[in-house]
């Protein structure tokens, strides 16, 4: 298995970026995080899992390896595959998705990872046990739903997804409440 890589940066697309590792450029597939760490023509390392299929051999990368780790957690769930759970990392934070699985709040998830009901009641049955001792019991799902209504205000006011988790990231732990959380996510978005 590959397991980590390192090398120059040399095309970022969308949804993956090329690694040049000593003459070998590496096609990974990365969530818009992991991309969004990741600049052209400088030299990166990236924790990577092999995907063997049938007919194709697909590499996943990722920032760090706990973030692997909760990919390989989720690809581990029947019905989930890489590029699902890729899809799932990239809407939510580890820490998040870690949260409301452990405290089993599916609403969380079909809200901001946009999976079905029956998946997300799927991922809880089969993940809680093993991340509830990973997870803090005081920001239970009442901060989880916070979170997913000030994303969902933001994408109301016609900000993408992507845009209101990124700007949400930003807004400083110490600003509590949705309005002022909302306010302030604003103010970061109008400086982007």
């Amino acid at each position: 298995m590959i397991s980590r890589l390192s090398g120059t940066v040399i095309d970022i697309s969308d949804k993956f970026a090329v690694l040049d590792v000593h003459g070998v450029g590496y096609k990974i597939a990365c969530s818009p995080d992991t991309l969004a760490s990741l600049r052209l023509d400088e030299l990166a390392s990236v924790y990577t899992y092999l995907a063997v299929r049938e007919d194709a051999l697909d590499l996943y990368g990722f920032t760090s390896d706990e973030d692997r780790g909760f990919f390989e957690l989720l690809i581990s769930v029947s019905g989930i595959g890489p590029r699902s759970a890729l899809g799932i990392l990239g809407i939510a934070s580890v820490e998040n998705l870690k949260q409301a699985i452990g405290t089993g709040d599916t609403g969380y998830l079909t809200k901001v990872s946009g999976i079905g009901r029956k998946t997300a009641e799927k991922i809880v049955l089969e993940l809680r046990d093993k991340l509830r001792a990973h997870v803090s019991m005081k920001e239970g799902p009442s901060t989880l739903r916070a979170e997913s209504d000030v994303v969902e205000a933001l994408k109301s006011l016609g900000y993408s997804q992507n845009d209101a988790r990124d700007a949400l990231k930003e807004v400083p732990a110490d600003i509590t409440g949705t309005n002022a959380r909302i306010k302030e996510a604003l103010k970061i978005l109008g400086q982007k």
